[in-house]
């Protein structure tokens, strides 16, 4: 990618590199705002082969297969690579024509990949199969010696993950436990939820104790709220009758009566009703 920007005026360049970097960087975690940066950079330097590979990968993952594929298109005119040949194949199913990306499982382009791109087309071949509703053949295209090796590879963990997925989906449970935890075994990085999938399937339920903890806090507060309340209460309740006991001296020269509430004054004269 730096050759290909060197073509360009310096700071023309500098100024691609600068969206290309913003690309790499959001496009995982923010996918829409790295696409935004993929634009800007098709804009000002559509010519190069880089530009337009970002490009179809931010569209891909905005998943704006169209798009994508149009760009791994050009990226691929200019480069001659067949690199990106997995990941077209997999925005044909994007599309919805899993037909398209089995044909093109097939071509002599296939031949061409190294070993991630041949196992990331038959994972793309294998979700094509499954798009057709087509289980156990999409069982099959992933029974490979890159699936029975106790290699551990790059790929490894999401070829044994999308292998239990299937026979999961084709009801071969037993099955499914064991790839499963097979692939827990090759995804050190946690990139696949198998722990989940595992725990799942034996009836293991995961409790949030952070949502727990916090309904407890909320219940403690409230309790702490009403008791507060409770002894404001009586704290008044007790300054009241201190007060009273206070000024109710009538031998004191002093002596102020209490100025009476309207519920006080109210209650007292039910009282003096009731004497009558």
């Amino acid at each position: 990618m730096r050759q290909e920007l060197l073509s360009l005026p310096k700071g023309l360049a500098e100024e691609v590199s600068k969206n290309l970097v913003m690309v790499a960087r959001l496009i995982d975690e923010e996918p829409e705002q790295a696409y935004a940066y993929s634009r800007i950079a098709l804009r000002l330097a559509s010519r190069v082969a880089a530009v337009r590979e970002a490009a179809g990968f931010a569209a891909y993952a905005t998943q704006k297969y169209s798009e994508a594929l149009a760009e791994f298109r050009a990226a691929k005119r200019m480069t001659g690579s067949v690199e990106l040949w997995p990941v077209m194949a997999d925005c044909e199913r994007g599309l919805g024509r899993p037909e398209r990306a089995l044909a093109m499982a097939g071509e002599p382009e296939v031949q061409k990949l190294d070993k991630a791109g041949q196992v990331e087309m038959r994972l793309v071949a294998a979700g094509a199969r499954r798009d057709q509703g087509q289980l156990e053949a999409a069982i099959v295209t992933l029974q490979s010696p890159e699936l029975a090796s106790n290699s551990v590879q790059p790929w490894t963990a999401r070829l044994r993950y999308a292998y239990a997925d299937a026979l999961l989906a084709a009801g071969r449970e037993d099955e499914a436990r064991e790839w499963f935890g097979k692939t827990l075994e090759a995804d050190k990085d946690g990139a696949t939820d198998a722990s989940d999938r595992l725990a799942e399937l034996d009836g293991v339920e995961f409790v949030d104790a952070s949502t727990d903890l916090s309904d407890l806090d909320e219940d403690e507060d409230e309790d702490d709220d009403d008791e507060d309340d409770e002894d404001a209460a009586e704290i008044a309740a007790a300054e009241r009758a201190s007060d009273v006991a206070e000024y109710y001296d009538e031998d004191d020269e002093e002596y102020e009566p209490l100025e009476q509430s309207e519920a006080d004054a109210d209650a007292d004269a039910d009282a003096q009703g009731d004497k009558a």
